[in-house]
């Protein structure tokens, strides 16, 4: 059984560095995801400001059109006041003359206030556009890196499942689709050795007869708790396979 698990082990550390590939990997796609939001939010606030300074001036023109209106009602009655000779009526359209001038600085003082939320609008729109352009010039290298990155990333993955497929036609298979389906539920390995009679994958301690099965090799044996596989990672069934290399660099390094 534990010739089984050779290749089983060895095809656990391809499937492991392919898992940490496809994590980095969804990295750098976020960061490429990261990068279009921030154009996107750019060009959507860059549109918006735009339509609200649009907005403005048709706001102010058309009150600089009621300026003109109103300054062509005092300029009438002014020309209808010369004419009159009676006080009453003369008073009645200086009383009409001063609302309208009232109304037209109201006016004006509305076309000052719209004028100067243009200009503060203006400014903000022209600090989002040199962001927006900062941005586009800044991220174009990065794009370009990110995309090279997972290039890289895509043709190691490519080699690492070309080697795995080559170990499984190899492995037991039976042996292999209890390790496959073990692995799509955690992601992680699920072929563990024990250490001080303690399960190197969930921690948690095992029996003294639970380490004896492990020992003798004859079976596969799960972890009661976690479900993984464990194997005696001191047995020498297992040399030539990646954990005895693992193991022998452990070793050479406490030396």
């Amino acid at each position: 059984m534990l010739d089984d698990l050779k290749e089983i082990l060895d095809i656990q550390e391809l499937d492991m560095k392919m898992i940490r590939l496809m994590r980095v990997k969804k990295e750098r796609l976020k960061e490429l995801q990261q990068i279009e939001d921030l154009r996107k939010e750019l060009h959507a606030q860059t549109h918006d400001k735009e339509a609200e300074i649009e907005e403005l001036g048709k706001n102010i023109q058309s009150l600089e059109q009621k300026i003109q209106e109103v300054n062509a009602k005092i300029k009438k009655l002014e020309s209808q006041q010369s004419n009159i000779k009676k006080a009453d009526e003369f008073n009645a359209i200086t009383q009409e003359m001063t609302h309208a001038e009232r109304e037209r600085i109201a006016i004006e003082q509305k076309v000052s206030d719209l004028v100067d939320k243009r200009v503060a609008e203006e400014e903000m729109l022209t600090k989002i556009r040199d962001s927006l352009k900062g941005s586009e010039e800044s991220s174009m290298n990065l794009e370009k890196e990110i995309q090279s990155s997972i290039k890289l990333i895509n043709e190691e993955g490519a080699s690492l499942k070309e080697k795995r497929d080559a170990l499984a036609l190899k492995a037991n298979q039976d042996t292999l689709q209890i390790y496959d389906r073990l692995l799509r539920n955690k992601r992680d390995r699920v072929v563990v050795p024990i250490e001080n009679r303690t399960c190197s994958g969930c921690h948690i301690v095992l029996t003294a007869q639970h380490e004896n099965l492990v020992r003798k090799g004859e079976n596969l044996v799960f972890c009661e708790h976690c479900s993984r596989i464990h194997f005696w990672q001191e047995s020498e069934a297992l040399e030539g396979s990646a954990v005895a290399t693992k193991r022998r660099r452990r070793r050479l390094a406490s030396a």
